[in-house]
């Protein structure tokens, strides 16, 4: 028996990946069982094309087992096995992949796919282990061959006896360290559910043999058992025909797969045979999950290969504005590199992302138009995250999502979409208006929206942060621009209005530039309002940030002390006008000064702006009520 070394590249190789490329060492179990499970594969497919040869699928397994007290743990598939030179081939060599050489040289696409690459799969294997031990023989050879290696140092290879066709791998595991538990690899319930968990949906069984603790007939006395259980599911519910299908199975699938303790809202399921194969089940949630909206939450979908979980969460099959969705994709066309971990982002993942981005939009729109209550439901709960989804990227998903957000309306404070608002607009209407601020409530009594709805115009509520952002970021809708009720110029007046306005502003030029003068540059000007009907004094903004946008840029960390371009407007009807220009008019600069400041202070406080200083305005409020 001769000691053979690894070439110099391909030792490197195996040092890598032992240390650095895989995050989770038990993801060689998975590796072990993928190869073993395209032994199998490349067995049906021999079948299929020699006479010879048959394949009765009970006689085909893969059995797991684990030996504490020789600390070995064994992988045992009854496929098709090695011989001397595909075994010095495909473990000699690390990078070699005998499954990817079959599946080039057959073009396999009747449905039994090759998942793996077997040399580098197999080498996942020393991550767990210290020494590792290959039993095969060939389907086609009586000589079985046994291959052994300590890792890095070399392998040895030598004939040997095995009394029917496949491969059995047996696994030294490593002494515990400090850090690692790698006894865990031999304990019964922590290899099922790393089973559980990456190779539920592997096509063939996965026996181990379990103990369990039974009563003895006619005794009260408990004996163990010990029996051989298939421990993974075999056929994944994505496989199956959708009529085969009921919701509750789609329901159980969801809380299997622990995507949620709510019920899903909606499940969507796609089968795509075309340039790109894949399954995927999708779910829209019913409710937020708790860390939603925080750092912390992961989106992304559970992905898999020909049955064999790759990732828990893959984000780049989900854009962030459909982050809330959850499910899972198994294809067969994948692209990976070294790792079945490290997926390349390559054009088929690329393509999947895309339809299936495409898919939850259509489905979001069937939801609107047939169950809009159900949409409702959805969008109170993740709506937010659409709003965000059409500020992001400055805009560019606008024509994506558009027609997926409502807000609140002045008509019969509802939820509407942005289409309904514009087919009720009155023809002579030019925007679409709106009003910000934190709550229904207080944006009905908002003096800004008086002449609006003056007008018999409807008006949007924006009481979420990202409202007024969103449609900053859209501009218009279907050729219809935004305008707040707290804009500088509404475009309400006629020319005539126009004009007269300009001649009463004219009267009262000398009062609001003294004004001016005492607010300094907490105002940018002081001036006569059109839009005020009751209510004596506002604010309104000019410029792209309004008054609300700085209240929420105001609370966010990098704050950077961005402000409104704030005016005072005064409502020259109003019996406090009068008041304050009878005062100007009789040279009483005291009096005008106080009203200047109350009315300043009031209109932030109609706003919601903090009274910038509490105890000179409480001063106030007493002088003027002696």
């Amino acid at each position: 028996m001769v000691q053979k070394e690894f070439k110099a590249e391909s030792r490197r190789l195996l040092e890598m990946m032992v240390n650095s490329i895989y995050s989770q060492k038990e993801i060689f179990l998975r590796e072990l069982i993928s190869n073993a499970s395209d032994a199998i594969d490349k067995m049906y497919y021999k079948a299929l094309t020699d006479d010879s040869m048959t394949f009765n699928a009970d006689d085909f397994y893969i059995r797991v087992q684990a030996d504490k007290a020789s600390r070995t743990l064994t992988v045992e598939d009854t496929g098709i096995g090695m011989t001397e030179e595909e075994l010095e081939k495909n473990l000699g060599t690390i990078a070699e992949s005998g499954s990817l050489a079959f599946k080039k040289e057959h073009d396999a696409e009747d449905g039994h796919d090759i998942i793996g690459q077997f040399g580098v799969g197999f080498y996942s294997a020393f991550m767990a282990a210290d020494k590792v031990t290959v039993l095969t023989r060939s389907a086609f050879s009586d000589q079985a061959y046994k291959w052994e290696s300590n890792g890095t140092d070399g392998y040895t290879m030598e004939p040997a006896e095995k009394e029917k066709p496949g491969t059995t791998i047996t696994l030294h595991i490593k002494e515990d360290q400090e850090e690692e538990s790698y006894s865990d690899f031999l304990e019964e319930q922590q290899l099922r559910s790393i089973i559980k968990k990456y190779s539920d949906f592997i096509r063939y069984p996965i026996l181990m043999l379990t103990e369990t603790e039974q009563q003895k007939e006619d005794s009260e006395e408990t004996e163990t058992v010990v029996e051989e259980v298939t421990v993974n599911s075999m056929v994944p519910i994505w496989k199956k025909d959708k009529s085969e299908l009921t919701d509750d199975d789609y329901k159980n699938f969801y809380h299997e797969k622990h995507y949620g303790f709510d019920n899903p809202l909606k499940h969507i399921h796609i089968r795509v045979d075309g340039t790109i194969r894949y399954n995927s089940i999708l779910y829209i949630p019913e409710t937020t999950p708790f860390d939603f909206y925080s750092k912390e939450y992961e989106k992304g979908l559970e992905l898999y290969s020909s049955g064999v979980l790759i990732m828990e969460k893959s984000p780049d099959l989900l854009p962030d504005y459909f982050s809330f969705v959850k499910g899972m994709v198994d294809s067969e066309d994948l692209s990976l590199n070294i790792s079945r971990e490290m997926l390349q982002h390559d054009r088929q993942l690329k393509m999947i992302a895309k339809n299936i981005k495409t898919k939850i939009r259509k489905e979001l729109e069937t939801m609107l138009k047939n169950d809009r209550s159900g949409y409702e439901t959805f969008f109170k709960e993740f709506g937010r995250q659409l709003k965000f989804g059409v500020y992001n990227d400055f805009g560019q998903h606008k024509e994506e999502l558009q027609d997926l957000i409502l807000f609140y309306s002045s008509k019969d404070k509802e939820l509407t979409t942005l289409k309904e608002y514009k087919e009720r607009m009155p023809e002579e209407q030019q925007y679409i208006y709106y009003a910000s601020g934190d709550s229904i409530d207080r944006l009905e009594k908002l003096p800004q929206a008086e002449l609006v709805k003056d007008k018999g115009f409807e008006l949007l509520y924006f009481t979420e942060e990202v409202d007024e952002f969103a449609v900053k970021m859209m501009r218009d809708y279907d050729g219809t621009e935004f305008k707040s009720v707290s804009s500088g110029d509404l475009d309400l007046e006629t020319e005539e209005e126009k004009k007269e306005q300009e001649e009463t502003a004219e009267a009262y030029k000398e009062l609001f530039a003294g004004m001016k003068e005492q607010l300094g540059s907490r105002v940018k000007d002081v001036r006569l309002s059109s839009r005020l009907k009751s209510h004596p004094v506002c604010l309104t903004a000019e410029g792209e940030v309004t008054i609300e946008m700085e209240k929420i840029l105001a609370q966010m960390p990098e704050n950077q002390g961005v402000e409104a371009d704030k005016v005072l407007e005064l409502n020259h009807k109003h019996d406090v006008f009068t008041s304050l220009n009878e005062a100007f008019a009789a040279g009483d600069e005291e009096t005008v000064s106080l009203y200047t400041d109350l009315l300043y202070n009031q209109a932030r406080l109609i706003e919601g702006l903090p009274v910038e200083d509490p105890v000179a305005f409480s001063n106030n409020v007493c002088r003027i009520m002696k």
